[in-house]
């Protein structure tokens, strides 16, 4: 129990705490202390901290990531659905903040409560292990007596968050387990087996050292250390060895039955040969030597980035001397730490960036087509095109830099290395203004004959003039518009006319008729206007009417138009008009005048036909106006798009009067009212000069001995314009390096071998080996650095540039007496020639002829042979042929990056139709390598051949052809007669595009056309009826068959006849079928002639008009005059008529918009910003299109007319040139090539030419060979001189050449070791040739190999993973030998790895079919392996199928579909519940009665076996009266008794046997016995 004192301070600033601490027990009552135990109390005191406010700041809190998240608790699989809980901890520690020193964490605690040191988290269900199906049984482990079988398994699937540990991996069972006892041995065998078992060598020791220890020593004492003698050691420069001897423990492992005993060394025990077992010859150990370490390198950051990792410094030092025999390997050479951590501390560093040239003129050329022909005259290209820019690295300024040297590097383009953002846009679109397409009016007609200046007439001749305008919706500038004014001189000039506005009646002056006088209004009017009216005045004229009698004519008609608008020398214009009788005269009246006068005619148009206008130049450049003062040239003016402008300017062009058709006249001929400005003001653009970059840095010349170029550049910032400074003419300087020095040459010395040495013979007889001085021993050379000139040097220097240093020590071996003997090997034989073989022999001598195994070639063979050198050669094409390659454009900026700086070639923007052409298509070449064989087929350096390594052959390139379509055809006519409609004009495709041409537009699918619609308009007053004149009316013959001479009719009824013609409104007569056949006038109308005495009157007005809306109650009306008061009793008709319009001509009028037009481009132009177009209709009510002026009442339309549109412009693929090739990318092997690549700056789109598939090409290196030293397998453990114990397995070590795949093809080939010196892939160590091993004793219980790791499993839910890398598993499981021994056994052994490729795996239960009631149950992996684990257990299926309830009627059992039925011969009778209430027998299977007697001990034929069990069974009635119903009740529960008893015998037979033979009472008792319920 705790109880905390009151806070007492000590003079310090630690302070402490104290608490009360008593024994207590359990109940809750104290005690004496003793009760407790000392070691579990508490302490009674602790430090505390009590800190000030200031103190704040010197500590923090500091914690660790979060640990992996660990099951707890751990949930049963049953509860477990998709996750469980799960624990994360991190470590909490307080800190000081200066230098992260841990304090205790009272004092952090003084100010902020700690951070959390665990959180919950999930985890997936927990996963149990899964381990693979069993193999098969292993064979006996002995051949009599008590032997072991095993099987084992592997896992799978180790298991993961808490998931159930795997099962047992091993099986065993005795290999007697069918037999009652077990086999026993032979009596002539020996009751103990025996086997040699050596341990581990000893260190090794100096010659004349005693052996440490025991030579021959139980388990027990083999971990005890033994301390090794090192020797001298021997000169820096050279290689020395000391020979020494080790020895090793050994002892006999004694299999006595069924135990395993260890004994001391007794050789007559063992069967061996008598080479020494327990010492050998060998190297003293000398570790490796290296020097002091250097200083430490410059830290790799010294300034501040944004990364905040900490830099990093370098120290190194070299190899003095190498380990041997075992010694100590060589640390690292090399070592590296963080440095500037802290980088509040450091300087900015210095920022690279990508800086951009300003963008080249914008270029039209790359979006045309092959076949365009514009390619001629590229100057007149406008709309969308394509401008480009390069892109360099430089670096950033930064202000606080005061260090000149660094300010003088800014601006200037640095390497590509230095570069880490992303490529800036090179390529973009752009526009160039185009000079559109002026749409005009049509010209007016030609107005009146007036003087140049009206207010200042001069002469007698004027100008006739029609204009025509700019069409307002085109925002058309009007200096690309052609003349908008014609001119034509003419005679008498009238500025101003007077014009008759109305007029009144004729006043008489005496009576009813005869002269008077009239008033007409008239007004004074512009000639140009006559809306404006500038005077009015009333005048009295003239005037007659016609008395009775009298004849009577109409008005004059209006002139006709003029038959031609001007007159030449064989043509005149005239005009004419008339006038007809309205009323002929009577007997005494006023005569009518002849036909002559009713007509009159006058010249018209007598001017010239001659056309004059202005004409004007383009307009010259700005330049800079030297007239004006410095005040008026330094105004401001608006700037140009994109251009800095400098004041104020002039421009001028050339003004001239032309004639149409023919050169220029002199200016009078044309009016100087409307002569054309020929000077104006413009913004005066300033000059630009080149602007190029400082030259970059010359780069490094190569760090090795071999020598090189340096180059340095600089890059175009600004192209000149507007006559400013030219750019230099050198962008790339190159110069040689300075020469370099010499490569160093040092190489590794041997020396001849020593002779063997062995064991001391002191050694020998210590520890009891054989007398005779022979075995296996060592031999040295000395190995030795050398220089060029065979200097000694030192082993570093050979280290470096000659390689691993040859072996100085290996074993050889001094024969023994009983040993063979040999003569010397022969020399070898000549050699007859390439592919040839050389041989060499020995024979044996003395003894060694007559023994047996001296004798047996395949141990000792007397004959070698090797084979020849050659010198033969011969060369052999490898691979596929390159693609062909094309030159690259020779310019030096053609690579996409020179030192990082990013060019696009000049061509590619002036003449990119040329560049692409010559870059992708025409005549190069292609390569194929060549490799350099020897006459047993090694890969050799190609200079052997004389090649250079590869072989070419000319190709072609076929060019691409884009798509062609034929020349637009003309438009077609107008589809519409009067009003909108469409023209139509149509291309054809020619050529299909071909190896990668532009693709060609949607074409119609039927006829492979693409087609232009444009609206038309066809005005409705083209061709109209015209009425020339009527004629006078004709009064209708008299029916009068009677008189042989009709008098002449004076007046009466008739009819008059019209003189139409169809005609344009130009007075051009056309065919009739051009005019509208619904509107064609009257020819023919009857008329009425008046009679002398009566009235006369003119003819009708025309109709007023209705109004738009035409309501019910609006009228219109027409009046006429009196020409001839009536006479008597006559009257005149009315002079008024109205009529209303709803019956007459109601009809509605509205404006209609044709549909939008394709976008329309400047001719010049190729894509981009356009204008589109649609037509205004006026349509009438009954759906017919009439003229626009019909629609007039209804206000202009405030629908647009033309609006901006765009075409997407085809743009082609934009790519670099290639660049410069690299270097081959491997130093040998087949696989060894040069690349080149260019960069895409555009994507094609919109119909362009798509980029070449081909954006890197390669071509092969020379094939040079590849040597490397090859492992081999591991051989099998052996242990020298023993049966078991501990090992070595070896594997061998050879150079071989290869193609670059050590796996082939072609397989790697043996050749000599001294191949393979100096290759950067070093020799392994002898450590890697070696490697320990134990071979288990007889009886011993041991590991198993690791099993193959397991195919690659991820974590899944639902048949998808979102992990990377999944997992895999290998495990050892334990072979047990004896049984004795199962508890010594160790433990099995898994682990587990990350991989990579994985996928999902399932698991489910798989069922057998039923048989007897069970089936087999397993589960099984979704690949199809059976496994143990994985599946979920309480998914299991039954493995045993039972009836409920049980089947426990006579004659029943329970059948395959899990209910109870009836057996053979009896048939089922079913409760209401449908469960089987009895078995009845089935009537006529049985002839004979089924009685007690005769059906008593009848067995079934398939259990006939159980009839011996059963014959003692008899019927033996219990006394009189007794029912059989007792008997049989009696009879079934003895029966059952024996039933018991047969299965307990049964059981004990054979194991199992009884589940799968299961049998019925009655197959025991018979089934008669129990027929009666």
């Amino acid at each position: 129990i705790l109880f905390y004192s009151i806070l007492y301070t000590v003079p310090r600033e630690m302070d402490l705490q104290y608490r009360s601490v008593w024994c207590v027990h359990s109940e809750g009552w104290s005690t004496h202390q003793s009760n407790c135990f000392p070691s579990d109390r508490p302490p009674h005191q602790r430090v505390c901290v009590k800190m000030c406010e200031w103190q704040k700041d010197l500590f923090e809190w500091r914690f660790s990531p979060w640990g992996p998240c660990t099951p707890s608790p751990l949930l049963p699989a049953s509860r477990c659905v998709t996750a469980q809980r799960g624990v994360q901890s991190r470590d909490v520690v307080c800190v000081q903040r200066t230098n992260g020193t841990t304090v205790s964490q009272h004092v952090c605690e003084a100010f902020s409560a700690g951070p959390e040191g665990e959180q919950a988290c999930l985890l997936p269900c927990p996963i149990d292990c899964v381990v693979s199906a069993f193999t098969h049984w292993s064979t006996c482990s002995r051949t009599c007596g008590s032997a072991l079988q095993q099987r084992t398994r592997h896992v799978l699937a180790a298991p993961l968050y808490g998931g159930a540990d795997c099962p047992s991996l091993t099986q065993t069972r005795p290999c007697n387990h069918e037999k009652a006892h077990p086999a026993l041995c032979p009596s002539d065998q020996q009751e103990y087996s025996y086997s040699l078992w050596v341990g581990p060598w000893s260190p090794c020791r100096l010659k004349g050292t005693a052996p440490v220890g025991k030579t021959t020593m139980d388990r027990g004492e083999l971990n005890q250390p033994v301390n090794p003698v090192k020797g001298s050691k021997g000169p820096q420069n050279t290689v020395s060895i000391i020979f020494l001897h080790q020895c090793n423990s050994s002892f006999y492992n004694v299999i006595k039955k069924d135990d395993t005993v260890n004994f001391l060394f007794t050789p007559s025990l063992c069967d061996h040969d008598n080479s020494p077992v327990n010492f050998r010859s060998c190297v003293m150990p000398r570790d490796c030597k290296v020097s002091d370490w250097s200083q430490w390198s410059p830290c790799s950051k010294t300034c501040r980035t944004s990364d905040q990792s900490p830099g990093f410094r370098i120290r190194s030092r070299s190899l003095e001397r190498a380990a041997i025999g075992g010694g100590e390997p060589c640390p690292a050479l090399e070592e590296k730490a963080n440095c500037n951590v802290l980088e509040d501390t450091l300087p900015l560093c210095l920022r690279y960036e990508w800086r951009v040239t300003n963008w080249k003129p914008c270029q039209v050329t790359p979006l045309l087509s092959q076949q365009d022909h514009r390619h001629n005259n590229t100057s007149i290209l406008c709309g969308r095109g394509i401008r480009t820019r390069e892109a360099y690295y430089f670096l950033v300024s930064d202000h606080s830099a005061n260090n000149m040297s660094i300010k003088s590097k800014f601006n200037r383009p640095v390497g590509r290395n230095l570069c880490t953002g992303s490529l800036p846009l090179l390529a973009e679109s752009c526009f160039i203004p185009c000079q559109k397409h002026c749409p005009l009016t049509p010209w007016s007609p030609w107005g009146p004959c007036l003087h140049d200046n009206c207010l200042e007439p001069q002469g007698r001749r004027g100008f006739r003039v029609r204009t025509r305008s700019v069409i307002k919706e085109s925002s058309v500038e009007s200096d690309s518009c052609p003349h908008v004014s014609e001119a034509m001189t003419c005679d008498d000039p009238v500025c101003f006319q007077w014009r008759v506005t109305s007029q009144g009646p004729c006043v008489l002056q005496n009576g009813s008729c005869g002269p008077g006088f009239q008033e007409q209004t008239l007004e004074c009017l512009i000639a140009t206007d006559e809306t404006v009216s500038l005077k009015k005045d009333l005048i009295r004229q003239p005037c007659e009417m016609p008395c009775p009698g009298d004849c009577v004519l109409g008005h004059w008609s209006p002139w006709t138009s003029c038959s031609q608008s001007c007159s030449t020398k064989h043509r005149e214009g005239q005009q004419s008009r008339s006038r007809l009788v309205l009323a002929l005269p009577g007997k005494y009246g006023k005569p009518c005048p002849s036909a002559p006068e009713l007509e009159q005619r006058r010249p018209c148009g007598t001017h010239s036909c001659t056309v004059y206008y202005w004409d004007t130049s383009p307009w010259d450049p700005c330049m800079p106006n030297t007239i004006t003062d410095e005040n008026e040239g330094n105004s401001t003016t608006p700037q140009m798009e994109n251009d800095a402008t400098c004041g104020t300017g002039v421009q001028m062009r050339q003004v001239t009067c032309r004639r149409a058709g023919n050169g220029h006249v002199l200016p009078k001929r044309c009016p100087e009212s409307s002569r054309p400005d020929s000077i104006r003001s413009c913004p005066l653009p300033c000059k630009i000069d080149c602007i190029v970059t400082p030259f970059s840095e010359w780069s490094a010349c190569p760090t090795s001995c071999l020598s090189g170029k340096l180059s340095r550049h600089r890059i175009i910032i600004q192209r000149p314009a507007n006559e400013g400074q030219e750019c230099p003419d050198t962008l790339y300087e190159e110069r040689e390096c300075d020469p370099p020095p010499l490569c160093p040459t040092y190489r590794w010395q041997t020396h001849r071998w020593h002779q063997c040495i062995l064991v001391p013979d002191s050694v020998r007889q210590a520890v009891g080996g054989p007398a005779e001085a022979c075995g296996i021993g060592l031999e040295t050379r000395e190995v030795t650095c050398v220089g060029a000139d065979d200097s000694p040097a030192d082993m570093t220097d050979c280290v470096r540039w000659a390689g691993l240093m040859p072996v100085p020590v290996r074993e050889c071996r001094v024969p023994c007496r009983d040993e063979c003997s040999f003569t010397s090997w022969s020399r070898f034989s000549q050699c007859q020639g390439c592919g040839s073989w050389r041989t060499r022999s020995r024979s044996l001598i003395g003894r060694s002829k007559k023994r047996w195994r001296c004798q047996q070639e395949e141990s000792f063979p007397l004959l070698e042979k090797e084979a020849c050198p050659c010198s033969e050669f011969h060369t052999q094409p490898q691979g596929p042929w390159s693609p062909c390659l094309l030159s690259p454009a020779k310019n030096i900026a053609g690579h996409p990056f020179i030192q990082g700086v990013f060019h696009q070639s000049q061509k590619a923007v002036q003449g990119w139709r040329a560049q692409r052409k010559n870059s992708e298509c025409g005549h190069g070449k292609r390569f194929r390598a060549l490799a350099c064989l020897d006459h047993m087929g090694r890969l050799v350096e190609p200079a052997l051949c004389s090649s250079p390594g590869f072989e070419d052959e000319s190709c072609h390139v076929p060019c691409s052809t884009d798509c062609k379509l034929s020349e637009w055809s003309n438009w077609s006519a107008c589809s519409a007669s009067c009003g909108g409609g469409v023209k139509v004009r149509s291309q054809w495709l020619r050529e299909k595009p071909f190896n990668g041409g532009r693709p060609c537009p949607k074409l119609n699918y039927k006829n492979q056309q693409v087609s232009e619609v444009l609206p038309c308009y066809s005005d409705c007053s083209q061709y109209v009826w015209e009425v020339e004149s009527w004629s006078m009316c004709v009064l209708n013959p008299p029916n009068n068959l009677t008189s042989a001479e009709p008098p002449q009719p004076v007046c009466g009824e008739g009819f008059r006849t019209g003189k139409i013609r169809g005609g344009e409104n130009q007075d051009e007569v056309v065919d009739d079928s051009l005019c509208d056949q619904d509107e064609k006038p009257i020819t023919v109308e009857t008329c009425l002639l008046p009679c002398p005495a009566h009235c006369v009157t003119s003819e009708w007005s025309q109709w007023t008009k209705c109004t738009v809306d035409c309501n019910e109650g609006d009228l219109r009306w027409r009046s006429r005059s009196v020409l001839r008061w009536p006479e008597g009793d006559h009257t005149c008709p009315d002079l008024n008529q109205t009529q209303a319009c709803i019956n007459t001509t109601c009809l509605k009028y509205s404006y209609v918009y044709s549909d939008w037009s394709s976008c329309q481009l400047s001719e010049n132009a190729v894509c981009g910003r356009g204008i589109k177009t649609r037509l205004l209709n006026c349509v009438r009510s009954d759906g017919k299109m009439v003229e626009l002026s019909m629609c007039k009442e209804l206000g202009p339309s405030r629908g647009k007319l033309s609006a901006p549109c765009e075409v997407g412009c085809p743009v082609n693929c934009l790519i670099t040139e290639w660049s410069t090739w690299s270097e081959c990318s491997h130093t040998c092997g087949s696989q060894s090539q040069m690349t080149r690549s260019r960069v895409v700056l555009q994507s094609a789109g919109e119909g362009g030419r798509p980029c070449p598939s081909q954006l890197s090409q390669t071509r092969p290196c020379p094939i040079r060979p590849c040597y490397s030293w090859i492992l081999g397998d591991w051989r099998a453990c052996r242990v020298e001189g023993a049966n078991c114990g501990e090992g070595t397995s070896r594997r061998e070590i050879s150079c071989v050449v290869h193609w670059g795949s050590l796996s082939g093809p072609p397989q790697p080939i043996p050749v000599e070791d001294k191949m393979c010196v100096g290759n950067s892939q070093s020799k392994v160590s002898k450590m890697e040739l070696l490697q320990p091993c134990i071979i288990p004793c007889p009886g011993e219980c041991h590991l198993t190999k690791w099993s193959p790791w397991s195919s690659c499993q991820l974590l899944c839910l639902d048949g998808r993973s979102f992990e990377t890398w999944g997992r895999q598993a290998r495990s050892r499981a334990v072979v047990t030998q004896v049984p004795e021994n199962q508890d010594t056994c160790p433990s099995q052994m898994y682990e587990t790895r990350p991989c990579r490729g994985g996928t999902c795996l399932s698991y489910e239960w798989m069922t057998g079919e039923w048989r007897h009631n069970r089936r087999l149950v397993w589960c099984q992996r979704s690949d199809g392996v059976n496994v143990t684990g994985g599946c979920i257990a309480q998914n299991q299926p039954s493995a045993i199928r039972q009836c409920h309830p049980p089947c426990t009627k006579p004659f029943s059992f329970c059948t395959q579909n899990g209910v109870c039925g009836c057996e053979k011969g009896f048939t089922e009778v079913m409760t209401s519940h449908g469960f089987l209430d009895y078995c009845t027998r089935i009537p006529g299977l049985d002839h004979k009665k089924a009685d007690v007697k005769t059906t008593a001990g009848r067995l079934r034929p398939e259990h006939a076996w159980n009839k011996n069990h059963i014959k003692d069974w008899a019927l033996q009635p219990l006394g009189p009266g007794t029912t059989n119903t007792h008997m049989l009740s009696y009879r079934v529960i003895l029966c059952k008794k024996k039933y018991e008893r047969q299965k307990q015998s049964v059981m004990s037979v054979k194991e199992n046997s009884w589940e799968r033979n299961r049998m019925s009472i009655s197959d025991l008792c018979g089934s008669s016995v129990i027929h009666s319920k």
